[in-house]
């Protein structure tokens, strides 16, 4: 295992030039953030509109940059203050040229804080449903009604956190707990939401893996995610790189330090490795509130400021803004940094259309009335006027929110095929009825979509029948009715989490409090239902794992299900599996244990105490994260990733074809070509001072300086030299080997081998869908450790009738089949041709298909590899 000390590219370590905390966070120190992990410098910042699909938006948007002034410039690359517009965050303009304020909004399952939209399950809902195009047509949803309320820029997807600890607070924003997963969560939601004309946010970037501790303040370091560079690139990297593969047209940094340095200015993740090795075009934006240095995170490659205060968002402070415009008069910004970040801004929004015929915000995140204050962190200073149009967009967008919610519930256990039940009444419901939603205070208000309504699974079961007792106590109630041997009890049990900035019964955002058990006393609520009935279902709408022990073996406990988090739609979503309308599709996004400690300490432990020290979370477990470390260790999951049951059963055939002949490294990448010219000189004072008369707004943040002050700027200039970090230089890059297109070297992306797998319904009374999935084994003998095996690929069938059959294709791409080098910096298929295994099957722990790629022959009815 590998440390960032094996690079062969470190020359030097970032020193914290114009920063707003002690300069030794950024340079590599003896004891700190932990022996060998510190960032290389990587310098300058590459300008972006090299890549042929971004072309022709970069030669627009550099012909408007051109025609902008000093201060329309860096207005644009900044927010004009937290509660200062209509939406989460709001750009500054230029108006002159035709370039407007730009809308970004939340949240991770909708459009955040407005009227008349679709609640949509999260994306850990979607992630269970193992299906790319009904991950599209969510994305596609959600795009759709962003435009419609006039948002540019939508904060999503988040493939950071990856999901690394099962108690981290956000993982329910992510697609589960593995890059292959997460990357083509990213990457179909990505394309959804672009083909609407809506840029996409892929975040955070990176090892935000879990809440506490997370943030800088000035009396406390955020934590360092200290990675090896091998587990940096084959595991949380890989769902980014998947995302600009996509064309995704902003990223966001995370808030904690990545191997002691904060990610809103270090140049190695940004510079480096987005916008370098994975060729990004985009723009990178901070995480609200995170921003912290005025310089070095703009010669780090920061893009956009948001919301666009310090960190104490009380008086209209910002460390751009006025000061990108001082700081680029004085010269220690250079000029051409300041045009490709405007340039990357405006790039996105004309590769987007958004130049002509969208619409305008139409919202307001601040407030739910017709008129309001225009800038509510101006009160009582603010103008008022209409913020709420009440525009509706929600369309038939319930069908495709429905369908997600559906498909994405697990059924775990199933005992005397209880499930499904049509002849059965369900005749007792123990609470909460009706699943946690996102609007549940211990999720963050960026996560918060307003319900218009909710199919609630209560009123779903008196649609079906009268006999229906609804108990709505998390205690077993005295006055429950005597009961039946046709009875069936439905205990709805939940397990949150959300944002550090919330304690909810004494969870800090993480799981902190309640660790990986059922909230509210759900655990002993299933256990006295239990000693009551003998047909017992358990229903848990939870963010992640739950362990299951102290109820799951009892006798009456029958069948258990997943529903994560289905959003409006999770009634007949629920209820159409429960009574056999459809098979349950399912399968889980991450490995239930039996235990929290079946999983490495690294992993479990959460961050809780740090007095004025830099908190450090160090990733000592390497590759193996979920499955990958359980198989490693011989130990048994109570439920293994990518399990799901079915009314049905399903056979899997398959044969492989050789498509590109490997070679052990990809060929070399293309030069950079077509790149524009951002140099200028500094321009002249006036271009940074108001307009005479100009009345401005309390707290709102504006790009211009004093007269005075833009002198003296160009002065400071002349006579004072910046102290940049060493290995500083202005010089662009040919780029890394391991780069050359979106997502990094095309060759990459090669399809190497196709599968056909042939799914058949065995089955002889029910249809259902199959989730294939293939998991890759490398040669034996290889000189690199790897998992036992690695999801690289999955496809979901239609559904099938008893009897029937449908054949997908599965793609192995280079990428699929090789490791990351840390010496030679690149991908390397460590045996061409090789004795590599792809595994097929409906589970890591199911698998009875085998393709052996050295003689390309498949095998069925085989024991898995587990």
């Amino acid at each position: 295992m590998a440390t960032l000390k094996s690079f062969a590219c470190v020359l030097a370590a970032l020193a914290a030039v114009g920063s707003a905390v002690p300069a030794d966070h950024h340079q590599k120190r003896q004891q700190a953030p932990e022996a060998g992990f510190y960032v290389p410098s990587y310098y300058p910042a590459p300008y972006g509109g090299w890549v042929d699909d971004w072309k022709e938006s970069y030669a627009k948007a550099k012909a408007l940059v051109d025609r902008m002034t000093l201060a329309e410039k860096t207005n644009i690359t900044g927010g004009t203050g937290i509660y200062m517009g209509r939406c989460n965050g709001n750009t500054g303009s230029a108006l002159r040229v035709n370039f407007p304020q730009l809308c970004l909004n939340d949240a991770a399952n909708g459009i955040r804080q407005t009227d008349n939209v679709t609640v949509f399950p999260n994306a850990i809902t979607a992630g269970a449903t193992f299906d790319k195009k009904l991950i599209y047509e969510r994305g596609a949803a959600i795009g759709k009604e962003g435009r419609g309320k006039g948002v540019n820029i939508w904060l999503g997807p988040s493939v950071g956190p990856l999901g690394r600890k099962p108690k981290g607070g956000r993982n329910w924003e992510g697609f589960g707990s593995d890059p292959v997963l997460q990357g083509y969560g990213a990457y179909e939601t990505i394309r959804g939401v672009q083909d609407q004309g809506v840029i996409a946010t892929i975040k955070h970037l990176i090892g935000n893996e879990q809440e506490m501790y997370r943030m800088y303040n000035p009396f406390q370091y955020a934590y360092s995610a200290n990675i090896d560079d091998r587990t940096l690139h084959e595991v949380y990297l890989w769902p980014f790189a998947e995302a600009v593969r996509a064309g995704v047209g902003a990223a966001m940094t995370a808030y904690n330090a990545v191997n002691g340095s904060a990610s809103s200015h270090n140049p190695y993740l940004i510079n480096g490795l987005l916008k370098d090795e994975l060729g990004f075009q985009g723009f990178v934006m901070s995480d609200w509130i995170s921003h912290m240095s005025g310089v070095a995170s703009a010669i780090a490659g920061l893009d956009m400021d948001m919301p666009g205060d310090t960190q104490i968002p009380l008086f209209g402070s910002s460390f751009w803004m006025y000061e990108l415009t001082r700081s680029t008069l004085n010269g220690s910004v250079p000029m051409d940094r300041l045009n490709d970040m405007a340039t990357r801004i405006v790039a996105a929004w004309y590769k987007m259309g958004q130049d002509e015929g969208f619409p305008a915000v139409n919202f307001d995140t601040n407030s739910k009335t017709r008129e309001a204050p225009l800038y509510p962190g101006a009160w009582p200073n603010s103008p008022t006027g209409v913020v709420n149009e009440f525009v509706q967009v929600q369309a038939d967008h319930d069908v495709v929110a429905r369908q997600v919610a559906q498909d994405g519930l697990t059924l775990l256990k199933n005992e005397d095929n209880l499930l499904p039940s049509p002849h059965r009444d369900p005749s007792s419901s123990s609470a909460p009825a009706q699943p946690p939603t996102p609007t549940a205070p211990t999720h963050a208000p960026i996560e918060t979509v307003d319900y218009m309504y909710i199919d609630d699974p209560i009123s779903a079961f008196r649609r079906r029948t009268d006999d229906v007792t609804f108990y709505n106590t998390d205690r077993f109630p005295s006055s429950a009715r005597q009961q039946s041997e046709d009875d069936v009890a439905f205990v709805f049990i939940t397990s949150d989490a959300g944002e550090n900035s919330y304690t909810v019964e004494g969870n800090h955002g993480d799981r902190d409090a309640s660790r990986l058990f059922a909230w509210h006393d759900g655990d002993r609520l299933v256990q006295d239902v239990a000693a009551r009935y003998s047909n017992v279902v358990v229903v848990a709408n939870t963010v992640g794992p739950l362990v299951l022990e102290a109820w799951h073996d009892l006798p009456s406990v029958k069948a258990v299900l997943i529903a994560h988090l289905p959003g409006q739609e999770g009634g007949e979503s629920l209820t159409g599996v429960l009574y056999g309308d459809v098979s349950p599709n399912g399968h889980l996004p991450y490995s239930i244990t039996f235990a929290e400690d079946d999983m490495p300490e690294s992993v479990t432990r959460l961050i809780d105490s740090a007095f004025f020290n830099q908190p450090q979370d160090t990733y000592t477990e390497g590759l193996y994260i979920d499955y990958k470390w359980l198989n490693k260790a011989g130990i048994k999951a109570r439920y293994a990733f990518g399990h799901g049951l079915s009314y049905t059963t399903f056979n899997y055939t398959a044969t492989i074809e050789k498509v590109t002949q490997l070679t052990r490294t990809p060929p070399p990448r293309a030069p950079k070509e077509g790149i524009l010219e951002y140099d200028q000189p500094i321009p002249a004072a006036a271009e940074a001072v108001a307009p005479a008369g100009f009345q401005m707004i309390w707290r709102l943040i504006y790009s211009w300086l004093s007269e005075s002050d833009a002198q003296n700027a160009i002065r400071d200039g002349q006579t004072r030299q910046y102290p940049y970090p060493p290995g500083y230089t202005t010089t662009q890059r040919e780029g890394p080997r391991a780069g050359g297109g979106e997502g990094g070297n095309p060759a990459l992306y090669d399809t190497a081998y196709t599968l056909s797998v042939t799914v058949t319904n065995s089955g002889s009374e029910h249809s259902g869908k199959a989730s294939v999935q293939a998991y890759l084994q490398f040669p034996e003998g290889i000189e690199y450790e790897t998992p036992i095996i690695q999801l690289r690929d999955f496809e979901k069938t239609g559904e099938l009738a008893p009897g029937e059959s449908q054949t997908v294709q599965i793609n192995l791409r280079r990428k699929d089949i090789s490791v990351w080098d840390v010496v030679l910096q690149d991908w390397v298929v460590p045996e061409v041709d090789g004795a590599y295994k792809v595994w097929l099957g409906a589970a890591s722990d199911d698998l009875s298909a085998v393709c052996h790629v050295d003689g390309l022959t498949c095998e069925s009815n085989v024991a898995g590899p587990i």
